[in-house]
C-alpha cells in the first residue's frame, strides 16, 4: 500500500491485477488493475472531493492523463477523521505501469479549494514481481 498525506488529507492506494477481467478492444488484450483509494481527513473540517487528475504510464512509456468530476460518479463529502474508499480500474495494454495524481478538495468550513497528491503506485502481472 502507498500513502501520502496532503493538507491534512491522507490518500492511500492499494493494486492488484484482475486476470479474470482482460478486455480485448481492437483486438488487442489489455490487463486490468483493480486499485482501492482509501481517502481519510484528518482535519477538524468537512471536505469534499470535487475533483481527480490521474498520470498514467504504460511499460512502454506511453503517457495519458484522466480528469474530470469526482471519483465513480460521487462527490463525496467527509467527516473530520471519517474516510471515504472507493474501486475503479485501469486497463494496460502493456504487462506494468504506474499511476499517481490530485484530487481538487473543498473545506466546507471557509470555502477553500486545494490539491491533495495520490501517492505513485505500480500495476505489474504478478509474475513479473519474481
Amino acid at each position: 500500500m502507498e500513502t501520502i498525506t496532503t493538507n491534512g488529507v491522507k490518500i492511500s492506494a492499494e493494486v492488484a491485477y484482475q486476470p479474470q477481467a482482460k478486455e480485448f478492444s481492437d483486438s488487442e488484450p489489455r490487463n486490468i488493475f483493480a486499485y482501492r483509494i482509501t481517502i481519510q481527513n484528518l482535519n477538524s473540517f468537512d471536505v469534499q472531493l470535487l475533483r481527480r487528475h490521474w498520470h498514467i504510464t504504460n511499460g512502454l512509456g506511453l503517457y495519458r492523463e484522466v480528469e474530470g468530476p469526482g471519483v465513480i460518479g460521487e462527490q463525496p463529502m467527509i467527516h473530520p477523521h471519517g474516510s471515504h474508499r472507493y474501486v475503479s480500474y485501469c486497463p494496460l495494454l502493456t504487462d506494468m505501469g504506474k499511476m499517481h495524481g490530485t484530487f481538487l478538495i473543498k473545506n466546507l468550513e471557509d470555502g477553500a479549494y486545494f490539491d491533495v497528491e495520490i501517492p505513485e503506485f505500480l500495476m505489474m502481472l504478478p509474475q513479473k514481481a519474481n
